[in-house]
């Protein structure tokens, strides 16, 4: 887009991104843990059960910690610290799925309950949507300000309203619910659909994020069938 078109701010001027939706999907993936772990003591681990949930809580506290109302005067170690517990949460469900994976295939107590498999299942796949949803918004196009600014010529992600300028209001811009959607839609359909990865890397991490859905859908649902028969 050219400069004369881009929106003239102050460096610290606020411009409007809402945080409560990213608080708010973060705080109930805890809930969900939590609740599952409780109901089904026996689902996936790797190491303490509040390790994931610490990690999440830390991320939730990084994303507020400048201004819990708006996105606003961001430190650069505040982006830093919260891109870094992102990729941690991405490493975890790497590790949950290649964990159930092998569980799968060498046996264990979790694969004996369909209710354990099923819970373990719902944990990985729901936060995989999560995590990468966090992950799309923080680093398309150089984060939330960056977009706003219009510091980078080309997005990362190019959404609907993108392509098609004249469907949206000037000076459209994707919000976190936006690239929650696209979470959930790479999660279910394996592939891209209204939003297209241009970047290599937005394109290498759809593909991850299909491959650890993929896995744990057809892993955990052919499974749970062989239990439940």
């Amino acid at each position: 887009m050219p400069a004369s078109s881009a929106p003239q701010v102050e460096p610290d001027q606020e411009f409007g991104e809402p945080r409560w939706p990213i608080g708010l999907a973060i705080l109930a993936y805890v809930a969900i843990t939590l609740v599952l772990r409780l109901a089904q003591p026996r689902t996936v681990s790797l190491g303490p059960h509040w390790l994931v949930a610490g990690i999440e809580i830390g991320l939730f506290l990084a994303l507020i910690a400048a201004n819990p109302a708006r996105i606003s005067r961001r430190h650069r170690w505040l982006r830093r610290v919260a891109v870094i517990l992102i990729i941690l949460l991405v490493l975890v469900a790497l590790a949950y799925t290649g964990k159930l994976v092998s569980d799968l295939i060498h046996g264990s107590k979790v694969t004996e309950s369909a209710d354990s498999l099923l819970a373990s299942g719902a944990l990985i796949w729901v936060g995989n949507c999560l995590v990468f949803s966090l992950l799309y918004w923080e680093l398309d196009s150089g984060g939330p300000r960056a977009r706003f600014l219009h510091e980078h010529e080309y997005p990362d992600f190019a959404f609907t309203q993108q392509q098609n300028p004249e469907l949206a209001p000037p000076n459209w811009r994707p919000r976190y619910l936006d690239y929650l959607v696209l979470g959930l839609t790479t999660n279910t359909a394996f592939s891209p659909t209204d939003v297209l990865p241009m970047a290599r890397w937005a394109k290498l991490t759809m593909a991850l994020q299909s491959l650890i859905s993929l896995l744990v859908v057809a892993f955990v649902i052919a499974r749970a069938v062989n239990v439940f028969k």
